[in-house]
């Protein structure tokens, strides 16, 4: 089941109401940590119901002959987590929460409500973000809200919910990406060019990491390219982390709502002084990491790091080459990576990442750079270029060792605004099959 595109765009316009008291940075997390309750809520109401049929059902193996142990059975928590829902105490249930939606204290109450699942959670803790009290909104217009996320129609079966949700989710991400114009970068790469990195890197099996992770955007591209291809949830591992706590909650949530489990480091953090996963290697690495001349590391402290200890210290500012020798010092011995850069990483510059290049392209790590054209993201027009490293480029039925394939896609993109462009999926296709024509 799919949401169309006037039913999504109806949702986003009833939501709108709470636009007048908050900024879009302080909306999005209100409207997404709701739409978060919702699905948490009918997830475990589900479940419950399927337990519930069981215990009373003769057939069943689960089967309790005797209601007070059928009743204690619906509360074993077990039950719920091994098909991945999260429980959910009675007064955090999304009835109690619409029940009230028009009482004074429904911000006090959707907080509670959060609070109990994450007390009830341990794998919630400091994901679910409680800040309804404190935004001190109207009551009326919160209670709109609810009615408005209540009122959506997920089909039948947590599968097709979790569908339906991921869309509404998604919608809004980029919608207040849109309003948020530049600081939209710290938490959402525009879906198209996400789909390009997962066509062309085809995540099937093993370890996917994405060290300045957003709200999960290429981890959620990745799981559809896997279930798309007859793989399921759990084939592939998610790991990530996140500089911004906040963006580190919605990402979580994001995951959450779809089903997907995750390790996101113990804590958000800078990931070259912090790094969460320090000794693990990864199979396929996404990333569309900060750049630009405002985008640095902390070259000072890291001079001796071992991340640089193959092909040299990265220069400080820009650290595009910084995050790109850190995705390959990460990625397994047949490891692949993708990376969106700004197309400057690919000129020389007078005291540049010159060495570095030439490094990477004498250790044959570089498989394909896609230059792309400008007005791909909500909050930058630059133009920027998509990097490919294969730790074992011999695995291509094409002997490809030795050579970098270039892709031309600047012409490509249909405008969809005043200032931004996108893939069509077939522009899309064109590109992954130019690819794997060339590898074999």
């Amino acid at each position: 089941m799919a949401l169309t595109q006037p039913e999504l765009e109806k949702y986003w316009k009833t939501a709108e109401v709470l636009r007048k008291s908050l900024d879009a940075a302080e909306y999005k997390h209100i409207v997404l940590g709701l739409v978060f309750l919702k699905y948490v809520s009918d997830a475990f109401e589900e479940r419950r119901e399927e337990l519930q049929a069981a215990f009373s059902d003769p057939d069943s193996d689960r089967y309790k002959p005797d209601a007070k142990r059928r009743q204690a059975a619906l509360g074993d928590r077990n039950y719920y987590r091994e098909v991945n829902v999260f429980w959910v105490p009675e007064s955090s249930r999304w009835e109690v929460i619409q029940q009230n939606a028009k009482q004074a204290d429904i911000a006090t109450r959707v907080d509670t409500a959060l609070y109990e699942i994450e007390k009830e959670n341990p794998k919630l803790e400091g994901i679910v973000e409680r800040r309804y009290a404190d935004a001190r909104l109207p009551a009326a217009d919160l209670g709109a809200v609810i009615d408005l996320i209540g009122s959506i129609s997920f089909g039948n079966g947590r599968e097709q919910a979790s569908d339906v949700l991921g869309q509404v989710y998604e919608y809004f991400l980029g919608k207040f990406a849109l309003a948020e114009g530049k600081n939209a970068g710290q938490f959402y790469t525009t879906p198209s060019v996400v789909k390009v990195l997962v066509e062309i890197l085809q995540p099937t099996s093993g370890r996917v990491y994405d060290p300045c992770c957003g709200s999960g955007g290429m981890f959620v591209q990745s799981e559809r390219f896997l279930e798309a291809h007859g793989g399921k949830l759990g084939d592939i591992a998610i790991y990530g982390q996140e500089s911004n706590a906040t963006t580190r909650r919605l990402c979580a949530m994001n995951l959450a709502i779809r089903g997907i489990d995750f390790d996101l480091g113990k804590t958000h953090g800078d990931t070259f002084l912090e790094n969460q996963h320090p000794d693990k290697r990864f199979d396929f690495i996404l990333m569309n990491p900060p750049f630009g001349n405002n985008a640095s590391y902390p070259k000072a402290q890291l001079m001796d790091d071992v991340r640089w200890k193959k092909y040299g210290v990265p220069r400080e500012k820009p650290a595009n080459y910084a995050w790109m020798s850190h995705a390959i010092h990460h990625l397994a011995p047949k490891g692949r990576a993708g990376i969106v850069m700004p197309r400057g990483t690919l000129t020389s510059i007078q005291g540049g990442d010159d060495e570095l290049r030439k490094a990477f392209l004498d250790d044959d790590v570089i498989e394909c750079i896609i230059d792309l054209p400008g007005q791909l993201f909500h909050n930058t027009p630059i133009p920027v270029a998509l990097w490919f490293f294969n730790k074992d480029k011999s695995r291509w039925k094409n002997n490809r060792e030795g050579q970098v394939l270039f892709i031309d896609a600047r012409r490509m993109g249909t405008r969809i605004s005043r200032t931004q462009i996108e893939f069509s999926e077939s522009e899309i296709a064109l590109i992954a099959g130019t690819f794997n024509t060339w590898c074999g």
